[in-house]
C-alpha cells in the first residue's frame, strides 16, 4: 500500500535478475548530485501531477524528471506509473538536447515488464 502523505511513492524497477538499474546507477554519481535527483523525485512524489521544469511527459506513459545537476550537466530519471506507485525504469546523464531513442526504448521495454508482471 503506498505511503498515504506520498502522492506517488518511488520504487526501484527490478529486473528478472533482482538487479535494481536506476538505484545502480544512482550509487555511481557523486553524492551531490545524487542529493539533487533524490529531491526532484521527492518532489514528484509529494507533488502529483508536477508539470515542468521538474517533471515531463516523454510519450506513451513514460515520464521523466528533470535534474539540473552542477557543472551544466543534466540528469534525467525515467518512470512509469503502475499500481499508484512511480516505478523508476532508467537513469542518465543527457550529452545533448535530446533524449536518446536508446535510452527511451530502454524504459518503454522496462516499462513492459513491469506491466507483464
Amino acid at each position: 500500500m503506498p505511503d498515504q502523505r506520498k502522492r506517488l511513492p518511488a520504487v526501484f524497477f527490478r529486473a528478472a535478475t533482482g538487479r535494481e538499474p536506476v538505484r545502480e546507477w544512482l550509487r555511481e554519481l557523486e553524492k551531490e548530485d545524487r542529493r539533487v535527483i533524490g529531491v526532484d523525485i521527492k518532489t514528484v512524489e509529494f507533488g502529483w501531477p508536477v508539470g515542468m521544469p521538474v517533471c515531463k511527459s516523454v510519450g506513451k506513459g513514460i515520464w521523466e524528471v528533470r535534474s539540473n545537476l552542477a557543472r551544466n550537466r543534466i540528469a534525467r530519471v525515467l518512470f512509469c506509473i503502475y499500481d499508484g506507485y512511480m516505478v523508476l525504469l532508467h537513469g542518465l546523464i543527457k550529452k545533448s538536447g535530446k533524449l536518446p531513442k536508446v535510452d527511451l526504448d530502454l524504459a518503454r521495454e522496462r516499462k513492459s515488464q513491469v506491466e507483464e508482471g
